[in-house]
């Protein structure tokens, strides 16, 4: 066998293993009320799960670390982005849809904690301040280049003119 043909069917034999659902290893991390408790034979995210683990960080790039505000939970390494990467974990491991956990995030901590925060009133200017701030640049700089057309351009010095300032820089006349 050939280096080419092992690692082919290495790539395959790895494709078929993630592709098959994660076998349950336990119940689900925390408290599940009948309301919340999964349908039976229905397999429950875990930490093994890759599918699982990837929704995980993509909604933990959706949200912002309220300590270090330029990064997301993902990316930071604060205490409070550790402890809502452990609550976004534990509520991917109940079964809780995206939205579910957004909006769980977003009554704790408010619109701020979204990347993305959603078009709102209190967020127009948030949405629609840069656009306004360019047009009202635009705007300015329009007007500023339309004024330097209308000076008027002043008519060169004529010979007097020019011999009278001629005299006046060589200091021998006087001003008037």
């Amino acid at each position: 066998m050939s280096v080419r043909s092992i690692l082919h069917a290495a790539l395959l034999i790895t494709g078929v293993l993630l592709a098959l659902p994660a076998l349950p290893q336990g119940a689900p991390a925390g408290p599940t009320s009948p309301a919340t408790a999964p349908a039976a034979g229905v397999a429950q995210p875990t930490l093994d799960d890759p599918i699982a683990s990837k929704r995980e960080y993509e909604l933990s790039l959706k949200l912002r670390c309220l300590v270090c505000q330029n990064q997301s939970i993902a990316e930071s390494d604060a205490g409070l982005a550790v402890d809502l990467r452990n609550q976004v974990r534990q509520q991917v491991a109940e079964g809780r849809s995206d939205r579910e956990i957004i909006d769980f995030m977003t009554t704790r901590y408010g619109d701020f904690v979204l990347y993305s925060p959603p078009v709102k009133a209190s967020t127009l200017l948030l949405w629609y301040g840069p656009m306004l701030l360019l047009l009202i640049g635009v705007i300015v700089a329009w007007r500023v280049v339309r004024a330097r057309k209308t000076i008027p351009v002043q008519a060169p010095l004529s010979d007097s003119e020019r011999a009278r300032a001629a005299e006046l820089l060589k200091g021998k006349g006087k001003l008037k």
